[in-house]
């Protein structure tokens, strides 16, 4: 993984310390609110509905044990005990103190972490497929380029203040999107040419929110030296002519849909051609940004038959079955572990789980962990020889239920628990879903499904890629949810389509099994939830819900 430079270390300390002189004088009245707030901002702190919220950058989703120890260490002294894991792919932590904050920025520091750019009007944190650089089908790792685009958009002094927050993500894989590039401000995708060469193709215009976009091909073929003087192009057209007037249209979303996708990469392309000599990247610096990713000293192993133990465990061949996935190194495996549990917000882990999941990231791994999308853990380079020792502490310790991308795996933000702009809470309707179908075999029965929950329509959990999702809003101060059906992250990407009218929440899990119900009746063999909804479309599902 990336290790900073001395001059990385210093500008993360200056940021730190500037902070602190910035949070002082606002403390002591000298800086306003109004003053105040890019400010901190710019460093990944919220004023959330009970206390602040800081927001750390986790880059691509990668992490080693030492950094993940001192946030732990970090959310005891400081928090209740606990961190999040958001869809980003960052670790927040919801109850700090104001005045502790540049203090704990610089705690991060010492281990090459920070909070900058995870909040405001800038460019927030890359992201990509958390089995970057160990699976099969890959065109090319994506991590160097994420890398890349991590020096280009940190303190870059021309896009601190664009018209609105800013997300890019990678992806490397033509079977899957784990990265849901689509629905990114600028999707960016690792192909090759005819004639064998690495470039990229570029989606510019994608996002959730009020208005849920698809994003547009505006570059079919881009040149690896060419990434950043494009990016660089892509937005400097959206920091001038995106809206600043309305923040609800101030998305490059709905720059690129006013001006129609031609026209914009249009402009792309003649910013581009303007600037492009001045910010080629060296071959040199792309062979630095592959160096730093190269594979691990990998043992030679062979492929472990685990027909015994599965015969013995059908547990651990559950979990096997659904938890891990194949690794492009024979004798290793890819180890997901499941922060999804009853009676625990999706995608927390306690000061001891993280002290936990680090001690077996360095027992099992090379020391190295990621953050996933859907807000749990992977551990990417587990020999297969430990994996049933590896279940059996999992299992003990309530991270083994084998559901990894099944109905109860649900996505989920924080909603009014924590959040100020949430209109309902999240996470009771999580744990109610959760408590509903909590029997495995109905789980697996209903095959892959994406169910995720959002609190507002500023769609923190991507309900509008759901295969199922679920909005909370609000109804004359109570709080209802509305259901979309037919989302999709992947390639094939899709929007949810508003099932009707909005639901009570003690509805809501009588609705989702009526859905479901209604799912199982009409799938053809062992099709899939967004399969079987393509082809015979929403009126069955709303005619069961509503009847």
């Amino acid at each position: 993984m990336y290790v900073y430079t001395d001059v990385d270390q210093q500008l993360v300390n200056e940021r730190v310390a500037q902070f602190r002189d910035q949070t002082q004088r606002y403390l002591a009245g000298t800086l306003t609110e109004d003053e105040y707030r890019p400010l901190r901002l710019q460093n990944g702190l919220y004023v959330q509905r009970y206390a602040p919220m800081l927001r750390i950058a986790v880059p691509y989703g990668l992490m080693n044990t030492t950094q993940l120890r001192k946030v732990a260490d970090i959310a005891k002294q400081y928090d209740r005990g606990y961190g999040h894991i958001s869809t980003r792919q960052n670790i927040q932590l919801n109850w700090p103190e104001l005045e502790d904050v540049p203090t704990i920025l610089e705690e991060l520091a010492t281990v090459q972490m920070h909070a900058i750019q995870t909040s405001g009007n800038c460019i927030r944190n890359t992201t990509t497929d958390q089995y970057a650089g160990v699976i099969e089908g890959e065109i090319a790792d994506p991590r160097p380029t994420c890398e890349l685009i991590r020096q280009w958009s940190t303190f870059h002094p021309e896009f601190a203040f664009l018209p609105r927050k800013f997300k890019i993500a990678v992806s490397a894989v033509a079977e899957k999107d784990r990265a849901a590039a689509s629905f990114h401000d600028i999707g960016v995708y690792i192909v090759k040419n005819e004639a064998g060469e690495i470039g990229y193709k570029i989606k510019a215009g994608g996002g959730l929110g009020r208005t849920p976009v698809i994003g547009s091909v505006i570059r079919e073929f881009l040149p690896r030296e060419d990434l950043i003087g494009y990016l660089d192009a892509i937005l400097r057209v959206y920091n001038l002519h995106g809206r600043r007037d309305n923040k609800y249209k101030a998305r490059i979303k709905i720059l690129v849909k006013a001006m129609t996708p031609e026209v914009f990469a249009e402009k792309v392309e003649a910013e581009f051609l303007h600037t492009r000599d001045h910010l080629v990247v060296k071959q040199e610096l792309l062979e630095k940004m592959d160096a730093v990713f190269t594979p691990f000293d990998y043992q030679t192993l062979e492929n472990e038959n685990f027909d015994a133990l599965f015969a013995q465990h059908p547990k651990f061949k559950q979990w096997f079955n659904i938890n891990t996935h194949a690794h492009k190194i024979s004798g290793y495996r890819i180890v997901n572990i499941n922060l999804k549990r009853a009676g625990i917000a999706p995608g927390d882990m306690t000061t001891e789980e993280m002290h936990f999941i680090a001690d077996l990231a360095d027992e099992y791994t090379f020391g190295e962990l990621r953050t996933t999308h859907e807000q749990n853990i992977s551990l990417v380079d587990v020999p297969q020889k430990h994996l049933f020792t590896l279940w059996e502490k999992l299992e003990a310790a309530n991270l083994a239920r084998a559901h990894i991308g099944f109905l109860t795996d649900i996505i989920c933000c924080p909603g009014g628990d924590f959040c100020s702009l949430a209109n309902a809470k999240s996470i009771p309707i999580s744990e109610a879903i959760t408590r509903r179908f909590d029997d495995l075999d109905v789980v697996y029965n209903l095959g892959e499904i994406d169910l995720n929950i959002s609190g507002c329509m500023n769609a923190c959990g991507h309900h509008h890629v759901g295969n199922i999702g679920i909005l909370g809003v609000d109804k004359k101060g109570e709080e209802f949810y509305q259901i979309t059906l037919g989302g999709h992250s992947d390639h094939d990407a899709s929007i949810g389509n508003i099932l009707g009218p909005s639901f009570a929440a003690d509805a809501v899990p009588d609705v989702v099994e009526e859905i479901l119900n209604t799912y199982l009746d009409l799938r053809e063999s062992n099709e899939k939830f967004i399969d079987t909804y393509r082809r015979v479309g929403i009126k069955p599902f709303k005619e069961r819900a509503y009847a």
